[in-house]
């Protein structure tokens, strides 16, 4: 599961990276622009719960550590 879940961030991440280069480039019409807008937003979710996940297994594993060392 940890693969998989890596594997969807390293993408949604790579495909925000991709919207925002065709957002940024001024060729894509209204329409085309807010569904890529929504898009990007979706797969942000996508990497902000990844990264926020990460962050609290790092610091859970802090702490066990600093609780071992304790001991």
């Amino acid at each position: 599961m940890e693969k998989k879940k890596e594997n969807n961030f390293e993408s949604s991440l790579a495909r925000l990276e991709e919207i925002s280069g065709q957002l940024e480039s001024g060729d894509v019409g209204l329409e085309d622009s807010i569904r890529l807008y929504e898009e990007g937003i979706e797969l942000a979710k996508i990497c902000y719960s990844t990264l926020r996940d990460a962050e609290l297994k790092v610091t859970e594993l802090k702490k066990q550590l600093e609780e071992n060392i304790k001991q």
